[in-house]
């Protein structure tokens, strides 16, 4: 990877990171209400923000690792197989860690669990 290019993900990382800070500095307002409705609005809403923060979280958490990365070294090397991540995936996903091969291969192995668990639930019926 060249040093120009290493400059821009630098940028594209540090752009993004600013983002997300910004993102999460909003505070999460509680408001009573004696309205049912109301209630399950505000409910509904407190639950969207909680989510919406723990995204904005989780991903400034992989910015950060990324700006890490680069000042490592090994910004574009997959954590797992140790070879190059392609530049177009970098392009789309600058945080990412592992190459298309691995992260596929990550996410099959969360989603197989919830499926073994549904298999074994349809046993008892």
């Amino acid at each position: 990877m060249t040093k120009a290019e290493v400059n821009a993900f630098r940028k594209t990382l540090e752009i993004r990171q600013t983002e997300l800070q910004k993102a999460n500095n909003g505070p999460i307002e509680i408001e009573v209400t004696s309205d049912e409705l109301d209630r399950i609005q505000q409910a509904t809403e407190r639950e969207y923000a909680i989510g919406s923060l723990e995204r904005n979280f989780n991903r400034l958490r992989e910015v950060s690792a990324a700006l890490r990365r680069l000042d490592a070294g090994t910004f574009g090397v997959c954590g797992n197989c140790d070879e190059e991540i392609t530049p177009k995936r970098l392009a789309a996903v600058p945080w990412a860690t592992f190459c298309i091969v691995c992260q596929e291969a990550a996410d099959n192995e969360l989603m197989a669990p919830s499926l073994e668990m549904d298999e074994s639930l349809l046993a008892h019926v």
